[in-house]
């Protein structure tokens, strides 16, 4: 991200009451902490052996949001059910995507999510989008932020530099991502079946 767009992503986050959105190291774009959003504490400690290989793409399938406080408010809903009515130590993805065009984090980078089952969460970073795709795609903002997200995985030697994307579909029994987001993330060039 160049100085001038950094400065303007600053200067339109403090505007949008987004002022702890930190630029995470390298090269990486605006990515709001879990406590901005008002994400309860992780019970998660199990980390990620980095870099990883895969990025496998979901979508919620629930409501989308396209302004930040929809976008904090959507992500403590899915944190809230996969927590208290799944379970689990955290939110299972790790990092949301909002048709606000932010990045929402959930585990980080660091520790292995619940996104995809045992075989593909100790070897993958999980990112969804939130809403439902199966009819539409997110909007270029949320795509520009996904792509931003996983050059800035690159850089911090989180994801190996030929990383490979696969849809949820891919590697479990769903419908996740949604028909039109499947059908966009595979003109990706990352992208393998």
């Amino acid at each position: 991200m160049s100085p001038c767009c950094a400065l303007l992503a600053w200067a339109l986050l403090a505007l949008l009451g987004l002022g702890e959105a930190k630029e995470s190291q390298t090269c990486c774009g605006p990515i709001v902490p879990g406590k901005e959003w008002r994400a309860q504490p992780s019970e998660c400690a199990q980390e990620l052996t980095l870099p990883v290989r895969y990025v496998v793409v979901s979508h919620t399938a629930g409501s989308s949001c396209n302004t930040p406080d929809l976008c904090r408010q959507q992500a403590r809903n899915v944190h809230h059910h996969h927590a208290q009515t799944l379970g689990f130590c955290d939110v299972g993805y790790n990092f949301l995507i909002g048709e606000d065009g932010l990045v929402y984090e959930g585990r980080g980078w660091n520790i292995k999510g619940d996104h995809t089952g045992r075989t593909w969460n100790p070897i993958s970073i999980g990112i969804t989008f939130m809403g439902n795709y199966m009819e539409r795609v997110p909007p270029p903002r949320a795509i520009r932020a996904a792509q931003s997200l996983l050059a800035c995985g690159v850089a911090r030697g989180a994801l190996i530099p030929n990383y490979e994307v696969k849809g949820h579909r891919d590697v479990q029994q769903t419908l996740s991502p949604g028909d039109r987001l499947y059908e966009l993330i595979q003109e990706w060039p990352q992208y393998r079946e």
